[in-house]
């Protein structure tokens, strides 16, 4: 008899604890062409869990990045056998959404498109953990597998997007600054920008504790500003279905099948811009095929009114092409430029998430806004129990009159083998937070929020906390001279606002004279740190002296 026949007999007539030790040793050692042969010919092995923690083979070959491999395994299995989970309650699919693989995410949910709303122990879906890992082609894929029409995605779909603290999406996204994520995230699930978490936090609070995301908390040095400012940043725009990655410039890491060795990356990005502009040239020059106007550069605030005629793009968009062009010359690949290009992508894509939840923030009117997790119960009943928030912008719990419904209760599932565990973890209420967004940037320094705010809002200036300290004294208090002169500059009612006092009688000038401990100076040194609290203080004097003239 030939040998590999005898083989694959032997195979199949393995027995499942067999079959388990034999697909553990040869996943071990890689080899998943084996595996892949194994449960080719013994339908046992499918469902075979091999680790201790709960893994299939299926599991491993995702964690091993087999892409190839994944793709004959999943075409080989049933349904049922893509949703087991192991004892942390990760699917295959969840492993492939956290390592942020757009090819296997692919394969599986479109295999089981209800792979992407499965929820683990710690109520994370597949969708929850690209989102927290920053994984945007991996989120867009399973989004759209499972939303597969574009448009408003129904208010059900939001509960498979928070986790048992209460964190959405939205949080999770700004809070690693994943802002071209979050960017996605607020087109596609709009409601989910004033959903707040255990903390009472909403994705706008916490992009307010961030002074780091901005310019104005930013530090750069002589060389860092000049080449901040040749640094050409595109702005983000919603994308559609798949994303087609057509920029010019691509870093070695960000191309999909690198064919050559890294350093040849600033020849082929050279060739890429100089193929862009002849073909911008080309477009321009065919009065029957003119350019499209540039809606990302030109106005986007307002697409139906341009600054400039639409012949104009030409021109922007050949003084980006140059723009770039003299940043590969001085060598994209270098360390400091590529970090000063990061940051300003950071700086201007915060700024655009902020003008986006500022445009849907419901701060200063009622609305009702986003809750605890819900139980499983109001997740079969597709509803989400609102908080109010109140004027100040604090959010405040339902009264048991006011509701039909309970306060939920989050269930947290124990999906061994697609079953949910009776244990259920303890209510998560949020919190009141009684500080608004403005009172947290001039807390943090963030000017640009700050002046939005103001801009938007001009009530958010009579903003207090629960300690009685309005925007000028929090800027006081922590030491932020570039909140306070903003504040100086615009048109307010300074006597009503700088003249207010906290809860124990402090006003601005005793918070300035106080050696407090919050010591944003960056200077070295208690001497030359005092030397600022002293500057600090007599400004503070000669502003008050101004004011009582």
């Amino acid at each position: 008899m030939c040998p590999i026949i005898d083989a694959d007999e032997k195979i199949k007539n393995m027995d499942t604890e067999k079959i388990k030790r034999y697909l553990f040793q040869i996943s071990m050692r890689s080899k998943w062409e084996a595996v892949v042969r194994i449960y080719r010919l013994n339908k046992k092995a499918h469902g075979a869990i091999i680790t201790k923690s709960g893994d299939t083979a299926l599991h491993l070959a995702v964690s091993d990045g087999q892409e190839k491999h994944v793709k004959e395994l999943v075409d080989l299995v049933e349904v049922k056998e893509l949703e087991i989970q192991n004892e942390q309650g990760n699917t295959p699919l969840h492993i492939a959404a956290w390592m942020g693989n757009e090819t296997m995410c692919s394969c599986l949910a479109n295999a089981h498109p209800s792979l992407v709303t499965t929820f683990n122990v710690d109520n994370e879906t597949p969708l929850f953990l690209a989102a927290v890992y920053g994984k945007k082609d991996a989120f867009l894929c399973m989004h759209y597998i499972y939303n597969p029409t574009p448009g408003e995605v129904p208010r059900t779909r939001y509960n498979y997007c928070r986790r048992n603290n209460g964190d959405i999406i939205l949080h999770c996204a700004i809070s690693g600054d994943h802002f071209d994520l979050a960017f996605q995230i607020i087109h596609l699930y709009k409601d989910l920008v004033n959903f707040v978490n255990a903390q009472g936090f909403s994705p706008l609070h916490l992009l307010a504790t961030k002074p780091s995301a901005f310019k104005s908390g930013s530090h750069l040095s002589r060389f860092q500003e000049i080449i901040y400012h040749c640094i050409y940043v595109d702005e983000l725009k919603a994308e559609q279905g798949k994303r087609s990655n057509e920029g010019i410039i691509k870093t070695f890491k960000e191309e999909e099948n690198p064919k050559h060795p890294e350093n040849y990356q600033t020849c082929i990005n050279f060739l890429r811009l100089f193929r862009k502009a002849i073909r911008l040239e080309i477009k321009s020059a065919d009065p029957e095929n003119p350019i499209e106007p540039n809606k990302q550069t030109l106005n986007t605030s307002n697409p139906g009114h341009k600054k400039f005629p639409g012949n104009y793009n030409t021109c922007f968009e050949f003084v980006k092409l140059i723009s770039k062009a003299l940043l590969i010359v001085l060598g994209l690949g270098s360390t400091e430029i590529r970090k000063t290009r990061e940051k300003k992508e950071k700086h201007k894509w915060s700024v655009q998430i902020m003008t986006e939840l500022l445009a849907r923030a419901v701060m200063y009117k009622y609305e009702d806004s986003g809750t605890a997790p819900p139980s499983q119960k109001e997740k079969d009943n597709d509803e989400t129990t609102p908080y109010n928030i109140a004027d100040g912008g604090a959010v405040l719990m339902p009264s048991d009159s006011a509701l039909d419904v309970p306060i939920p209760q989050q269930e947290a599932q124990q999906p061994k083998n697609g079953s949910s565990a009776d244990k259920k973890t303890e209510n998560i209420t949020p919190s009141v937070n009684t500080e608004t967004p403005i009172l947290i940037a001039a807390r943090n320094g963030v000017t640009e929020m700050v002046d939005k705010i103001l801009e938007l809002f001009p009530v958010a200036i009579h903003d207090m906390n629960k300690e009685k300290k309005n925007i000028v004294l929090l800027a006081v208090e922590y030491r932020q001279p570039h909140v306070y002169m903003l504040l100086l500059k615009r048109n307010i009612l300074k006597e009503s606002v700088f003249s207010k006092v906290d809860h124990e009688g402090n006003s601005a000038l005793h918070l300035a004279a106080k050696l407090g401990e919050h010591k944003p100076w960056l200077i070295p040194g208690a001497a030359l740190q005092m030397q600022w609290e002293i500057k600090w203080y007599e400004v503070r004097i000669e502003r008050t002296e101004i004011f009582n003239r």
